[in-house]
């Protein structure tokens, strides 16, 4: 199942399935069984598909970014935050800051946490996700050159677009593709076969920490090719198995 989360034409949130473009809402009883009533996509907008207390972020998961950044492979994962401000959604236009010389799209694969985890082992840790959906972990690199906490250059407003559904683990193969593109053109390819550190990896050690609540997300790291963003430009993250997230850039 590719669940959305989404506002119909009246105006009221609602949960469905997304299949054959169209959004087969579920009924407000609480069931998740698509029900009869459907909208065409292009009628409904589109929210993230999860409400997380924070996103967890994984920096140098990929073996050819940290090259690209001139770092050593990490030994342990890497680990920041992102706060709920930070969420946009599918469709939305991305409010930036100004006066910055470099801001970055950052293509990858998000965990959404379906049970309340704390401690878990590696070989329990897929028990408690809910899901898989596509994350752009923008980044605000001038700030974050010279901060150690990274919260300017990594936790301002629409820093965190998720979406645009919250797919099943079995719609999501093991070696899915992990790509962004930049007004049309690919500039981030890889494959979540290439990760440093596996999901499994992640959760247990995350929750070692904290406890990872219903709704979180785990932003598992990017690819080589990250770059700048500019005013206007469209940007998309697809991860085989959950579809493509699109958002337009607004810089002033």
């Amino acid at each position: 199942m590719r669940q959305v989360r989404f506002r119909d034409p009246d105006g009221d949130v609602r949960l469905g399935e997304l299949a054959d473009d169209r959004v087969h809402a579920f009924p407000n009883h609480g069931s998740r069984l698509a029900g009869e009533e459907t909208f065409p996509v292009g009628t409904v907008e589109f929210l993230p598909p999860c409400e997380p207390s924070k996103v967890v972020c994984v920096g140098l998961n990929y073996a050819d970014h940290a090259d690209e950044q001139g770092k050593e492979v990490p030994d342990r994962p890497l680990l920041f935050l992102k706060p709920p401000n930070t969420v946009a959604a599918h469709g939305d236009t991305l409010d930036l800051p100004a006066g910055k010389q470099r801001l970055d799209h950052e293509a990858e694969l998000g965990v959404v946490v379906g049970e309340r985890c704390k401690g878990v082992a590696d070989d329990d840790a897929m028990a408690h996700v809910a899901g898989f959906t596509c994350v752009n972990d923008v980044s605000n690199r001038d700030d974050q050159a010279v901060e150690q906490n990274w919260v300017r250059g990594k936790a301002f407003d629409d820093a965190a677009p998720i979406g645009p559904v919250l797919a099943t683990p079995d719609e999501v193969p093991p070696d899915a593709e992990v790509r962004c593109t930049l007004n049309g053109e690919v500039v981030q390819s890889s494959s979540r076969e290439e990760f440093i550190f596996s999901v499994p990896d992640l959760l247990a050690e995350i929750s070692t920490y904290m406890t990872l609540e219903p709704g979180d997300v785990v932003s598992t790291g990017t690819p080589a090719g990250v770059g700048p963003l500019a005013d206007g430009d469209i940007v998309e993250v697809y991860v085989e198995g959950v579809g493509t997230l699109r958002n337009t850039v607004s810089i002033p």
